[in-house]
């Protein structure tokens, strides 16, 4: 693969080596500062005129920070484009030990369409390294070095925020006890203690088999209280947790060491008053959530939302939320598991605008689909929802299963899990409106449309959302004090005597904004005040001149807004919905 790359890099780079000695020059000189990097690596190829130049990362290269770099000048006035990359390959090297995953680029300036290279198996060589197998595609390359559907251009939503956290960091073991030390502590003897020793759970209790652990959680306690009111508790946390805390070198370890290091205070209150909450492990080779009980402590390692309502467990479990999750998320270690990043998985994906029938059916589907693992791993208690979902996995490929496969798929009833899942998918695509992308399991082509419309949709109400209306998912926790929407002529009983709008309305003098949402959100509003298809000429003209590439512009915008349902096509116009 290193030939590949250098050819690649070689390729119409007539000056190589002075190129190299100008980048490592112009690196050396700026380097403190990322954005003044770009533009002396600019300056140097410019100098030096190469056509093409190239870079071997590790692969954190296109998560949400590091892309940062490469997003500042792709989308520049004068903007560079990848021509080839390879997002995550093996690094081996015998001489030191080290075993990582890097990313390979190839930049050129200008737009272009690049090469995509997916390392999609791979086995120890021969010698050093190993043997991979690529899958090739082109199209523009994103910054987080993926092609098709730009998931990367997606904005986080206020309609998502503050309903989702990791769990809480202890920073000491000496926090966790067993029922039975519970027990010697006060737990079932001492009022109130029971809102202070809580069951516990982590990644892998999820899955895999629980652990039969609770943890000891004294938030909202001065160091005073504990010794006051649970005595008993004061001296195991002052023995186990203490010496240990007293090493830190953060000054608020040291000094609060009763307290988990991450009691996660910010995120508590939006559990308040739930029953239960959506849980899911942090970095999973499959993606499920479950219900856990409101009783249950989450650790660090899952990612908790604050909803105790199906019709969100739903949305969330299906393979639309899946999708989007496995090309916004990051990926993790030499078994590059997908790590579920709440911000760019969960806070950026938009929710369907379902109608109160299709929120009950999912909502129905995903108590079901709950209660369905909850149910067969109590009757086998060595069944785990990994194993569950191996099995699932294979089902779905259509390949054999070994004899302990066949006893998991009984155990788990994973042919009717496999069912609970498809019906689940088949309501959300419906409640999105999307019914004709009922193969989106099984074809990619199909897959990236659905990723295309997720991203329009997202960009929608982003735009939605700069206007200030935002479909909270949880309204009473995010926006209590919010008062209602500013009802549209479509939500108001109008009098059916008042004279009909005209198809030609005044002139409006708009200016054309900068960003897609906005731009999505001017379209929205001129096309409000047509009641007679309108073309993307006629709406051009209120942003100045109709010039070509302004038409364009708005034909895309208008073509997505019909795919979303938000404006439907009639004899060459358009017309809003």
């Amino acid at each position: 693969m290193g030939g590949a790359l250098r050819a690649a890099i070689a390729a119409n780079a007539p000056d190589a080596p002075k190129v190299g000695g100008a980048l490592r020059a112009a690196i050396a000189a700026k380097a403190p500062d990322a954005p003044k990097v770009g533009g002396a690596l600019r300056a140097a190829i410019a100098a030096n005129a190469p056509k093409r130049f190239g870079f071997i990362t590790t692969n954190s290269l296109r998560q949400t920070f590091n892309r940062r770099v490469l997003e500042a000048h792709m989308s520049a006035k004068e903007p560079l484009s990848l021509l080839f990359a390879i997002p995550d390959h093996p690094w081996v090297d015998s001489t030191d030990g080290a075993a990582v995953r890097i990313s390979m680029t190839v930049a050129t300036a200008g737009s272009h369409p690049g090469l995509l290279q997916r390392v999609v198996a791979e086995e120890p060589g021969r010698g050093e390294g190993r043997e991979v197998i690529l899958k090739a595609s082109t199209g523009i390359i994103h910054p987080d070095l993926t092609s098709g559907a730009d998931v990367s251009s997606a904005m986080t939503l206020k309609a998502n925020e503050e309903i989702s956290c990791p769990g809480v960091k202890l920073h000491g073991s000496g926090f966790m006890a067993t029922p039975v030390e519970a027990s010697q502590l006060g737990l079932g003897r001492i009022d109130g203690l029971e809102q202070h020793i809580r069951l516990y759970r982590n990644g892998r209790d999820l899955t895999a088999t629980p652990r039969d652990v609770m943890v000891i959680d004294l938030f909202g306690l001065s160091a005073e209280q504990v010794q006051s009111r649970f005595p008993e508790v004061y001296q195991w946390v002052l023995n186990r947790v203490k010496p240990e805390r007293d090493q830190n070198n953060r000054a608020s370890y040291r000094d609060n060491w009763w307290i988990f290091g991450e009691p996660r205070r910010n995120f508590r209150p939006a559990l308040v008053g739930l029953t239960r909450y959506i849980a899911t492990v942090e970095t999973s080779k499959h993606r499920f959530f479950v219900f856990l009980d409101a009783s249950i402590l989450p650790d660090n390692k899952l990612v908790c939302i604050a909803q105790d309502d199906a019709y969100i467990f739903g949305i969330v479990s299906s393979t639309i939320h899946e999708r989007w999750t496995l090309a916004a998320c990051g990926w993790m270690g030499v078994g590059n598991d997908p790590i579920y990043n709440k911000t760019r998985c969960f806070e950026t994906f938009p929710f369907p605008d379902a109608t109160d029938d299709q929120k009950a059916r999912i909502r129905e589907l995903g108590e079901r689909l709950d209660a369905h693992r909850k149910r067969q791993q109590q009757l086998h208690p060595a069944l785990t929802l990994t194993n569950i979902y191996n099995v699932l996995e294979k089902l779905r490929a259509g390949d054999p299963l070994t004899a302990k496969e066949k006893i998991i798929h009984e155990q788990g009833l994973v042919t009717t899990l496999r069912q609970l899942h498809d019906d689940l998918d088949a309501a959300v695509l419906d409640a999105y409106g999307w019914s004709d992308l009922r193969t989106a399991t099984a074809a990619p082509e199909t897959e990236q449309q659905l990723l295309q419309r997720l991203v329009d949709l997202n960009h929608l109400r982003a735009a939605e959302e700069a206007t200030g209306h935002i479909r909270y998912l949880r309204p009473d926790y995010q926006a209590p004090t919010a008062t209602a929407p500013t009802p549209t002529p479509q939500d108001l009983d109008l009098d059916d005597e008042a004279p009909p709008p005209t198809a030609a309305p005044a002139p409006l003098k708009l200016t054309w904004p900068s960003s897609l949402p906005e731009q999505f959100q001017a379209i929205t509003t001129a096309l409000s005040h047509y009641t007679l298809p309108v073309d993307a000429t006629s709406l051009a003209r209120h942003f100045g001149r109709a010039t070509p590439k302004r038409v364009a512009e708005i034909e895309g915008i208008l073509q997505t807004l019909v795919s979303l349902g938000q404006a439907k096509g009639d004899g060459g116009g358009y017309v809003a919905k």
